[in-house]
C-alpha cells in the first residue's frame, strides 16, 4: 500500500502492483474462489489509490500544470467508470460470466488511465513542481491510502473539500467490515 518516493514514485508502483493481481486473476481457472479474495484485493487497493488521487495529486494538477481543470476532470471521471465496474463486481463470483467480462473491462479501463497518467499527467507535473514539492505530495498520499475507503462508493464526492471530509469516516466503517468479514486478508 505505501511504497516510499515522490508522488510520481509512490503512484506508479501501485499501478504496477495492480497490473500484478490482474495477472493473478487472470492466471487462475474461472470458477477458482482465490480469484473472488484476489478481486477484493484488487478493489480495496485501487480504491485507496483513487482517493489519495482525488485528495492531493488532482487538486495539485489543477494548481500547477496548464489545462489541469480539464486533466483532473478527465482522470476523476475515470476514476468514477471504475468505481461502478468495482461495484459491479461485488456482486460477482468467480465462475459467473459477469465476473470475467467485468475484470477485462476493468483492467482495460484501468490500464488506458494507468497509461496517461504515466505518459502524459506525470511528466507534466514532474516538469512544474520541485523534487520537495513532489515528496510532500509522496508523503500526503500514503497517508491518505491509510484512512481511505476499501470498497467502492460511487455515489461519494470525488472532489475537495466534501471528498477530504467524508473519506476517513467511511474509511474506517470500511475497515471495520473488512477485519470483520476477513476481507483482504493475505494468508
Amino acid at each position: 500500500m505505501g511504497h516510499g518516493g515522490n508522488v510520481i514514485q509512490e503512484l506508479t508502483a501501485d499501478h504496477r502492483e495492480v497490473d500484478d493481481l490482474f495477472s493473478q486473476i487472470e492466471a487462475l481457472p474461472g470458477a477458482d474462489p482465490q480469484r473472488r479474495e484476489l478481486a477484493d484485493r484488487l478493489t480495496m487497493e485501487l480504491i485507496r489509490h483513487s482517493v489519495a488521487e482525488e485528495e492531493y495529486l488532482y487538486p495539485a494538477v489543477r494548481r500547477y500544470v496548464d489545462g489541469g481543470d480539464d486533466l483532473a476532470d478527465k482522470e476523476i471521471a475515470d476514476h468514477s467508470e471504475v468505481e461502478r465496474m468495482l461495484k459491479e463486481l461485488e456482486g460477482c463470483e468467480p465462475g459467473d460470466g459477469r465476473f470475467d467480462t467485468l475484470i477485462m473491462r476493468l483492467k482495460n479501463a484501468v490500464m488506458a488511465h494507468v497509461g496517461d497518467e504515466e505518459n502524459r499527467l506525470f511528466p507534466m507535473l514532474a516538469e512544474v513542481c520541485s523534487p520537495g514539492a513532489l515528496a510532500e505530495l509522496g508523503e500526503k498520499v500514503r497517508s491518505a491510502k491509510e484512512h481511505a475507503p476499501t470498497r467502492p462508493h460511487p455515489s461519494a464526492p470525488d472532489t475537495p473539500p466534501a471528498n477530504k471530509l467524508l473519506a476517513p469516516g467511511a474509511g474506517m466503517v470500511d475497515r471495520l467490515r473488512d477485519m470483520l468479514t476477513g476481507r483482504g486478508k493475505q494468508d
